[in-house]
């Protein structure tokens, strides 16, 4: 029986950062699969089969010449589209291709589509107006997390958590008092919270600081997760003085900003977990920028040896029917809506199997 990813292929995941290509090809698996990423012709990024077709090498372990990609074994080139170009003192013409991938570089990232290549089309990569607008700031990083990827959703799409977890930087007792209200609209989940009249924990006090605004003052705090395909999360969050509007007060009174997660699968266990936050305050200020990120790379932190933990024990008892509550509306709606797209996706395939 063929296995059944827990993933959708036919979508675009974030593969990695403009940045991690700049010296050396990359070596990463995706959805499963090794997959190597370089820049090719004129610089454009290219991705293919992380296997050379002459004695099966990595070619991660190899270097870009010319736009081509070189097997760091034998010498072997491959080009951006998965074809043998030479090698020295060899015809390789003839040698059968290996997969590209499709790959657009994009709102500061790297996107790859591991389905169907004659499905790829990049109208359907999010847009996203905070990566290209001067009025934002943005600063984030990457984890390789050892867990079922809907995991990661499920910790994002329900922040009672941060009480626990994240108790001496994000969390207070006020986010478990505040029932969260869930809904979904065609693929999009969201979840929202709204807190009032309660003091700042410390990440929000520093947050406050840094856009001018008083730290010891009650403030109204806001947090509205919202899922898209396949695995995406963007939460507003923020805090205002209290009683001005909440999340609608005017922007001289309160420290706003997005928390951007990518969740890319490597394999049905693990993830490349993409985050960071894009803020539309001081956005100049690149010390802060660098203040934000460290503060929200600890929290973050916290929450992988959570998560891993979590799989280790699911995995330790496999038949454990878990409990759903209240808070988990969020998650259990983005599964549904990953079910769905799972579904249709086999379906596609057996359709395309008896044709």
């Amino acid at each position: 029986m063929t296995h059944q990813a827990p993933y959708p292929k036919n979508t675009w995941y974030v593969a990695c950062t403009p940045d991690e290509l700049e010296d050396k090809p990359l070596g990463r698996t995706i959805c499963n699969e090794p997959i190597v990423f370089f820049r090719g012709d004129e610089g454009r990024v290219a991705a293919v089969e992380d296997f050379c077709p002459h004695r099966g090498a990595p070619l991660s372990l190899g270097f870009v010449r010319d736009g081509k990609l070189v097997c760091g074994y034998h010498g072997l080139e491959m080009g951006c589209n998965g074809k043998c170009s030479s090698m020295p003192g060899q015809r390789v013409r003839g040698f059968p291709s290996i997969r590209a991938y499709p790959v657009e570089e994009r709102h500061g990232f790297v996107w790859i589509w591991p389905g169907d290549p004659d499905k790829a089309d990049p109208a359907l990569i999010p847009e996203l107006h905070w990566a290209n607008d001067p009025a934002w700031a943005y600063g984030g990083g990457l984890y390789h997390i050892h867990c079922d990827y809907r995991l990661m959703i499920d910790n994002l799409m329900d922040l009672t958590h941060e009480t626990y977890v994240h108790a001496s930087s994000i969390g207070q007792p006020e986010i478990e008092e505040a029932a969260p209200e869930t809904k979904v609209e065609g693929d999009e989940v969201t979840t929202g919270r709204h807190m009032h009249d309660i003091p700042a924990p410390p990440f929000w006090q520093t947050a406050l600081r840094g856009n001018g605004l008083a730290d010891d003052v009650p403030v109204d705090r806001w947090q509205i997760c919202r899922f898209t395909p396949p695995s995406h999360v963007l939460i507003e969050v923020g805090v205002a003085h209290a009683g001005h509007g909440g999340y609608d007060a005017p922007a001289d009174l309160k420290a706003s900003s997005i928390v951007v997660d990518f969740i890319t699968p490597e394999t049905d266990t693990s993830i490349w977990y993409f985050w960071g936050m894009a803020r539309n305050f001081k956005p100049e200020d690149q010390e802060l920028t660098d203040q934000i990120r460290e503060g929200q790379g600890q929290i973050f932190s916290e929450d992988l040896e959570m998560l891993e933990s979590q799989q280790r024990n699911l995995l330790r008892y496999p038949d454990r029917q878990l409990l759903k509550l209240n808070i988990d509306g969020g998650g259990v709606q983005a599964r549904r809506v990953i079910d769905r797209i799972l579904a249709e996706e086999r379906e596609s395939r057996d359709t395309e199997a008896t044709t």
